[in-house]
């Protein structure tokens, strides 16, 4: 799984130790004591390059990323080579989120759909231009057959020496085989699976997953994760992931941040990624705050979230948010690109994921996070993505080499 870091640790903070004593002091951004390798040993040499070049990055742009981006749109569906990000803009997205619920139950479809054959096909073309794939998995309870959404029974009997253990391992098993099936050609020449981005057990801090704060313990939440990424490392021997680490927004404590971040946080020797999933700043719908209290607190979490993410040598993301129905037309600009302008710290996020376009058709519904053609946020979001800090499909350099 993890590589060794008793050696690593004593070197670390020898370093930091002569730093701190020869050093001007500054709160300027910088790598400091922690893992600075992906966690994962041994790892596949185009994920240490996406890894590595994702932290090159920091301070100069970030990813723009979108759920379910290529699958449907809200006035499309299943139309090779569409995007509402696309049709807006001319441009693809530079990361594509996926979820893979429904997976653990063998069904052809995911939970909101989407084929997972052509799934597949999407993420090795999104990789072929250069894109970057996540991986979300909103995972019936393996034991029970209960949704996401169904709290009465939490992760406890599911980990080593549970009744429900074995069904872990079988969802794990089904998530192993979907990884190695996304062969790709690598820079390398080889062919292998591609690099992933896996964030699973997201939002564990909320109470509306069954994984998650009330039906889970803080401990056994922990558990679970570690147990997730030694087995597919140690037992699956995947060597293609980093793994992001997500609580929601809403539930953090802003004057304690890193106590409240830092619920359930398995370890260094376990994430890769610091993420936060912010819809709340973002003009949620049950947040009273003030828009400039928003774009406040906005900052503040993201800033304080890659100092974090500095110390503890890993890379810092807005993992999944945005905001519904996009009701300020002036959106992306003003809220999303200022909230990552607005300092030194802030410039240090390394890509922001917006939620998916529910195709009105098949959900009766409006519920979207960019804009469709014709959409009052259409040209605001075109001067988003003419930003140079906004990097598209297009903008992105060679990230797995």
């Amino acid at each position: 799984m993890v590589r060794t870091t008793v050696f690593h640790g004593l070197l670390a903070g020898l370093v930091a130790l002569l730093t701190a004593c020869s050093a001007p002091q500054s709160d300027a951004p910088q790598q400091t004591a922690g893992s600075v390798e992906p966690i994962t040993e041994n790892i596949d040499p185009a994920a240490q390059a996406l890894w590595r070049n994702l932290h090159r990055l920091k301070g100069e742009g970030f990813l723009f990323g979108h759920q379910d981006s290529l699958a449907y749109g809200v006035q499309w569906r299943d139309d090779s080579g569409r995007s509402d990000v696309k049709l807006t803009t001319g441009d693809y997205p530079a990361l594509y989120g996926w979820d893979l619920g429904r997976l653990e139950l063998n069904d052809a479809r995911n939970l909101d759909g989407v084929p997972f054959a052509k799934m597949r096909d999407w993420m090795r073309d999104a990789y072929r231009r250069g894109g970057v794939v996540s991986v979300s998995w909103h995972m019936t309870h393996p034991g029970t057959g209960s949704s996401s959404w169904e709290t009465d029974t939490g992760a406890a009997e599911l980990l080593p020496g549970g009744q429900y253990h074995k069904d872990l391992r079988l969802a794990l098993d089904q998530f192993a085989a979907f990884a190695r099936s996304l062969e790709v050609s690598l820079p390398d020449g080889r062919t292998g699976p591609m690099p992933l981005i896996f964030r699973p057990w997201h939002e564990h801090n909320g109470d509306w997953f069954w994984w998650g704060k009330g039906p889970t313990s803080e401990e056994d939440y922990r558990a679970l994760w570690r147990f997730t990424v030694d087995y597919l490392a140690q037992e699956q021997q995947l060597d293609q992931l980093l793994f992001a680490f997500s609580p929601d927004r809403s539930r953090l404590n802003l004057d304690q941040f890193e106590s409240s971040y830092l619920y359930g946080y398995p370890g260094d020797d376990y994430v890769d990624i610091l993420g936060i999933d912010n819809y709340w700043d973002l003009g949620h719908s049950a947040n009273t705050a003030t828009p400039e209290e928003d774009a406040a607190r906005f900052i503040a979490s993201l800033g304080a979230l890659a100092k974090l993410a500095a110390q503890r040598g890993k890379l810092a993301a807005m993992t999944e948010g945005g905001q519904d129905t996009l009701f300020e037309s002036d959106f992306f600009t003003e809220r999303l690109l200022k909230g990552w302008q607005a300092n030194e710290w802030t410039r240090q996020i390394v890509y922001v994921q917006v939620w998916r376009n529910a195709n009105r058709e098949r959900e009766s519904r409006n519920h979207f996070y960019v804009p469709y053609s014709g959409h009052s946020a259409a040209d605001n979001f075109i001067e988003f993505h003419e930003h140079p800090a906004t990097l598209f499909e297009a903008d992105l350099p060679p990230l797995y080499e």
